[in-house]
Parts: C-alpha cells; structure tokens; sequence
C-alpha cells in the first residue's frame, strides 16, 4: 500500500527543477552567496505581490515578527496582543524583542482571533496588536485595523501561513504597520531551508529593519544600533523568485482540493471540517484542518491505512512550560484549549490528486 504523504516537496521540485537549478548554479560558480542582486529582486518582486511598497527579507519567519516588533519600536515594559491558538513562534518573537505577551481567545468558528476579546485585555502598556492568518486563512482584519487605530497602537500581522489570501483587493501583509511571512519548505511559498521575509508600507520601518537585520549596520562597520546577523540569502531569494510566479496558481489548486474536502466531508459525521469562509480568495488553505471529538482515534487509524496528517497545535501557548510565567491555568482559553484536543490536518499540496483527496475521504470515512 502507497503512503499518502501529508505534504510532497519533491513534486513541487520536479515542476520547478528546470527553471530553479540553472539559477542556483550560477549562483555557485559566481560565489555570490550573500545579499546582492538576487535578494533585491526577490524583496521588491514579493512586495509588489503583496501590495505593499517595501519587503525585507531575513533568515526565518521567527526573526521576521521579532525584528519587525523591534522596527516598530517595541520592548521592554510593552505589552502585545496576540491569540491562544497560534504556533509558538509568534508569543517567542514577542518575547525576543523584549515585550510581553498578552493572549486573547480564538473565535470558535474560525478559530482565528477574537478581536471582540481586544478591549479587555487592554491596558496603558498595549503597544501592538499580532493576529494570525492561521492555516491560511485571513483573520477578520476591519474590526482589529479599527481598534488599533482608535487605540494607537501598532498592527502586526504574522502572515507565515497565507501567502496569497487576500480579500477585497488586499492581499495578507497589505493591512497593518507590517507583516512578518515565513518562507520555511513547506509553506505555501517555501524555500529550499529557513528564510522569511517583513513587508511594510512604511519607510522608517523597512529602513530600520535592513539595519537591524545586518548587525544595526548603516555601512559597513558603522553600527548604529544592536542588530542580529539575520539575513536571507541569494540562494534562497533565487528559489523562492521561481516559486513565486507559480504561488497563485499552487493557492488556486489548494482551494479545488479543498471544495472536494469540504464535499466529501459534509457526509461524515462526527468529522467537521473549519467553515470554509464567504469569500474564496481569503483562504489559501495552507493546512485543511478537521474537528472530531476522536481525533487520536481516527489520525492512528489513518496513519494505519498509509494516509500521514498533522497536528496544530496539540498544546496551547499558554500551557506550555515555556509560558508558564504569563501566569495562565488551564480552562483561561477555552476555545484554543478545545481546538487542540480536537484538531487534525489533513494531507494539503497543490500536487496532490483529487484521487488522493478522495482516498483520504474513503479513509475516514471507514474509520469515522
């Protein structure tokens, strides 16, 4: 019996090999590994994409939200607020760039961010608002864009998992002060290894960011402030230049194989696909994510028939050990707290088949 894999890179290689390798040679032969022209095309090729007037690309999606809080000018004694339900990634930036954060509950239909919950957790200290385009999917962002601007606070999105969404015209990064994106392998855009990337309308901020990314250089051995060594490399900006030309189309084909998920699904009880939203093109489904009371029972029985899935997350933020001290216990957070008991994903790439959506289907079906 075949694996069904939860995600297939080296199908995604085999469409871009011709164009991508040739790049990436030349590349070698010229020695030409840090910045320089193909880093500079690739940030002003993605920022274009996004719609935005600036892109700053760094090592990794990680560094991206925390030297975008830092460009922004927040540490330590600020407060930012960010949603329960997110990959732990986002409260760690928060924490390296000095601040604290400060969590919301998630909305239990689309378990993205509840910006209903903003004005309680709100305090003198609130400098920043980070909601999470999770699995793809564009948090609801006029009521946060307005409730930042009322309350003059900074607006982050961290976009790692929707390259492309977009609603209204806007596309994921376009809405708030900046947005950090993670280019990690298996993302909707992916690199060949970490790299990541901060888009910004905003000069002062894309200025100070290409300082703080370069060890706080203004020229070389000038430093004006503390920076970090968090660069993307031309190598990387060459794979992803390639892959970016193709991402629409890879986003259009996710959202086909997930109208046949959601088809096939809406006859299986006891396994509830998350509400696909009203308008298509706000979800680039970078993970098709599933609700079932028996999760662990039915992701072991698919795992025993060769179908792979994932969890995101199994343990919320607030209950990792690591988060401890921002003082919360259990029941703090319920819908985060029930999404993690509950959720599964299912296998998602644009080169996978609507037969292999089906095989899947037939799957939990039979295990359902």
């Amino acid at each position: 019996m075949s694996r069904q894999p939860f995600v297939d890179l080296t199908a995604q290689y085999e469409e871009v090999r011709g164009e991508l390798l040739p790049q990436v040679e030349r590349l070698l032969a010229t020695g030409a590994f840090i910045g320089g022209e193909p880093v500079t095309r690739f940030e002003a090729a993605f920022a274009a994409y996004c719609g935005v007037p600036h892109a700053v690309g760094v090592a990794n999606g990680t560094d991206a939200l925390h030297l975008a809080l830092r460009a922004l000018g927040l540490g330590p004694g600020d407060e930012v607020v960010t949603v329960a339900n997110t990959f732990v990634a986002t409260v760690g930036a928060i924490a390296q760039a000095g601040a604290r954060p400060v969590l919301v509950d998630a909305r239990p239909d689309t378990l993205l961010m509840d910006a209903s919950a903003l004005d309680a957790v709100a305090t003198p200290a609130t400098r920043a608002v980070i909601p999470v385009h999770l699995y793809g999917r564009l948090v609801e962002m006029t009521p946060i864009v307005r409730w930042c601007a009322s309350h003059g606070v900074a607006l982050l999105e961290d976009a790692a998992q929707a390259h492309g969404a977009r609603t209204a015209g806007r596309r994921a990064g376009a809405f708030g002060d900046a947005a950090g994106f993670s280019f990690y392998p298996a993302k909707n855009l992916g690199a060949a290894g970490d790299a990541g990337a901060i888009v910004t309308g905003r000069v002062d901020v894309a200025e100070r960011l290409r300082r703080l990314r370069d060890h706080g250089q203004t020229e070389r051995y000038h430093h004006a402030v503390v920076g970090v060594n968090s660069r993307l490399d031309a190598v990387q900006a060459a794979v992803l230049a390639v892959k970016l030309a193709r991402l629409d189309a890879w986003n259009a084909r996710r959202r086909t194989l997930a109208a046949v998920y959601h088809e096939r699904l809406a006859k299986i009880e006891r396994v509830e696909p998350i509400a696909a939203p009203a308008d298509p093109d706000s979800h680039v489904y970078h993970l098709f994510v599933v609700r079932t009371p028996e999760r662990d029972r039915l992701r072991a029985a698919l795992g025993a028939r060769g179908i792979d899935t994932g969890l995101h997350y199994p343990i919320p933020v607030h209950l990792q050990p690591a988060w401890r001290h921002l003082g919360h216990r259990e029941g703090d957070f319920p819908v985060a707290e029930a999404a993690a008991r509950t959720v599964l994903s299912l296998p998602m790439y644009p080169h996978m088949s609507d037969d292999a959506v089906h095989r899947v289907c037939d799957a939990i079906e039979a295990c359902a």
